[in-house]
């Protein structure tokens, strides 16, 4: 049993950790400035005022900071961690410390994990955030006399809007589903150069292993699987690509990168990095042709796309080597390592995107909060894009708060683009 500190509204490992998480959470609005700039204007204009916001989003320092947002908007905020290694202990301690209805702590059971997301949904949100889509699949599968008084919900990640599309397809989805996810500012900062730095941070952490020289096998060439290929390039690994989808994978050779099955590529791999969203990209016979000594790690949201239990059953021994850091013996003496227990490693092992990605995915956070508060029972039920403008409007103040200004069109120039008759 943990022993955990509880109160009416939160459940979290230490509470005398939130001082240094309140300073952890200070250091993240330091390189936030996007987000605050939003923040000053939502403690204006209230738009949030009296609404229930449920979330179920890693808790970590640049989670805080947008817990901090929605509240000066007005909001009343429950919050509740969406992977059982995400939870950043001392940030939870300091969100309950400030009064925020917050479940989650590092290393969450199973049990535990939908327990916190039932004790969010008891607060009956008007808009969810999700990252990966379990809150709003429990409120239709579970609680569907809520969906009646939801306005809206917001979704993070890739893996979520594959199953709110599936939902979609299936005529389940009864609420309007804003996807976060597929903002530019967020497909270029968050999958793009987040995923690429904190993935390799996390595997960092879980074994200092030296890219330099290695063979990264990466699996998916979606943009989280460009920014970990690109920056395991630039720190001397080869790359090899497999991909389920043709353009992708041309794609993949076009940029340099070898391409090829995971049959062929499990034989020639030193370090694999799942990030394709889907189930079992990496399976027993896969791990049965590795190298001595692969190292496997999944920075895909859910704990699916390696096999793990498949590689459990057939190993022959199995301990931990160091935090984070599993040794399997496999039939025939061979030994691979399974970093962050096949789960987000990022987060699992590492701290996730630095705060200043994780600025703009928050401002459309915010801003989609705000949109569907502003469009209350005009939104149709079904997967919505954030309108254009407001996207544009993120990396508006991305762009300031990096001091950064661009040109704008002359006359001469708007009445070129608005015309057909100018030609050669």
């Amino acid at each position: 049993m943990i022993d955990m500190d509880t109160g009416k509204d939160h459940e979290v490992k230490d509470l005398s950790l939130a001082p240094q998480g309140l300073k952890n959470i200070a250091f993240a609005e330091r390189h936030m400035r996007s987000l605050m700039r939003i923040r000053e204007r939502f403690a204006k204009e209230k738009p949030l005022s009296g609404i229930r916001v449920g979330l179920a989003l890693h808790i970590t320092k640049e989670t805080a900071v947008l817990v901090r947002t929605l509240v000066a908007g007005g909001a009343s905020v429950a919050i509740a961690g969406c992977n059982p290694l995400s939870t950043q202990d001392d940030v939870a301690a300091a969100l309950a410390q400030e009064g925020i209805a917050v479940y989650g702590y590092k290393g969450e059971t199973n049990e535990d994990y939908y327990r916190y997301l039932e004790a969010v949904l008891a607060t009956r949100p008007q808009i969810t955030i999700d990252d990966g889509c379990d809150l709003v699949s429990l409120v239709h599968s579970k609680h569907p006399e809520m969906i009646k008084d939801i306005i809206a919900g917001c979704e993070e990640t890739t893996t979520g809007i594959i199953r709110l599309r599936a939902m979609e397809r299936d005529g389940a989805l009864k609420v309007p589903m804003i996807a976060v996810n597929d903002n530019k500012t967020k497909h270029l900062l968050d999958n793009y150069y987040g995923t690429g730095q904190s993935t390799l941070d996390g595997i960092m952490r879980a074994t200092n292993i030296l890219f330099a020289g290695k063979t990264v096998v990466v699996a998916g060439y979606g943009s989280c699987g460009k920014g970990v290929a690109l920056k395991a390039k630039g720190m001397g690994a080869d790359i090899i690509v497999t991909e389920i989808d043709h353009f992708k994978a041309l794609q993949a050779r076009m940029d340099g990168f070898r391409v090829m099955p995971m049959a062929d590529a499990a034989k020639e791999g030193d370090i694999f990095i799942t990030l394709t969203g889907n189930k079992h990209v990496i399976r027993p016979e896969h791990v049965t042709a590795m190298k001595d000594d692969a190292i496997l790690a999944n920075s895909g949201h859910f704990d699916i796309e390696i096999d793990v239990k498949g590689i459990k059953a057939m190993a022959k021994a199995e301990r931990r080597i160091r935090p984070f850091l599993d040794e399997y013996t496999i039939p025939g003496g061979k030994r691979v390592y399974l970093a962050g227990e096949g789960r987000l490693i990022n987060l699992a092992a590492a701290e996730g995107h630095p705060s200043e990605v994780m600025s703009t995915s928050f401002c459309g956070q915010a801003l989609a909060c705000e949109h569907a508060a502003k469009n209350r029972g005009k939104l149709a039920p079904g997967v919505l894009m954030l309108p254009e403008e407001i996207d544009q409007s993120i990396a508006v103040l991305q762009l300031e708060s990096l001091g950064i200004s661009i040109d704008a069109l002359t006359p001469e120039q708007e009445r070129y683009l608005a015309s057909w008759q100018e030609g050669t």
